[in-house]
């Protein structure tokens, strides 16, 4: 016969201090700070734009590009990944690098092209939110080398990065609108596609590297801060036309990069 100390069904409770919370039902501090100042920086662009102010909100969707690639690796190094953070850092993304740099791209120069301009913004920021929800039911099973489509971050950089680069040279011709509408619109269309990007994921900053690559890296902070609109749109565009031509080059019998 048991006693009721060993008795299951007269065992005590644990108390709520003793139990221990489900990782995946925890909330942790530190990542989520740095979400929500990518989120911060993604609603002040959308006023900084409504200001007439396009090369701050410019600067500010890069400022949440940044932080929001520090979060995951911040999540990761102190152990505080969780389900509430995923889904917070989603739905930031979607405001920063969706609705925010189609808002910018409208107030600055799409407006002018009237019912044209303003579903071309709203197509580049469905195209966020479907690629964000696309990543989130693909996180487990997609290739960790490469993205499945251009990242919402690169494919901000870029509508960013336009936007200043014509704001500071006060090119606003209606053909250049024009033409930026239909880039964007080629943005978005890759963020939706199958197109595979390199996802810079193996790449360890842990590994020794030769003194050229210093230089290297020196040298592009250099051409950077010389014209950062130039520098950025060149380095986001370059990104961007690299999935399609990985793609060309899979095509012409070198790999297959979609996949089966």
């Amino acid at each position: 016969m048991t006693s009721p100390e060993q008795d299951p069904e007269f065992s005590t409770p644990p108390t709520r201090d003793e139990s221990v919370l489900s990782p995946k039902k925890t909330i942790y501090l530190l990542p989520n700070l740095f979400t929500t100042g990518a989120l911060f920086f993604g609603f002040y662009a959308i006023v900084s734009a409504g200001w007439g102010h396009y090369d701050n909100a410019a600067i500010a969707i890069f400022i949440a590009m940044i932080l929001d690639s520090v979060d995951g690796r911040v999540a990761r190094m102190t152990n505080t990944e969780s389900a509430f953070g995923a889904q917070y850092d989603s739905l930031s993304d979607a405001v920063s690098f969706g609705v925010a740099p189609a808002l910018v791209l409208h107030s600055w120069g799409l407006s002018q092209l009237g019912k044209i301009g303003w579903i071309a913004a709203f197509f580049y920021t469905a195209a966020t939110t479907l690629r964000l929800a696309r990543f989130n039911i693909q996180l487990e099973v997609q290739d960790k080398k490469y993205f499945q489509g251009l990242p919402c971050p690169a494919a901000a950089g870029v509508v960013a990065s336009m936007v200043w680069f014509f704001h500071l040279a006060e090119i606003n011709h209606t053909w250049v609108i024009k033409l930026v509408a239909l880039f964007s619109t080629i943005i978005a269309l890759l963020m939706v596609s199958n197109v595979k990007y390199y996802s810079f994921k193996e790449f360890n900053i842990k590994h020794r590297v030769p003194f050229i690559a210093i230089l290297g890296i020196v040298l592009f902070f250099v051409f950077v801060s010389l014209d950062p609109p130039s520098a950025l749109l060149v380095l986001f565009g370059s990104y961007a036309l690299s999935g399609p031509f990985m793609l060309w080059r899979s095509k012409g019998g070198r790999g297959d990069l979609l996949g089966s």
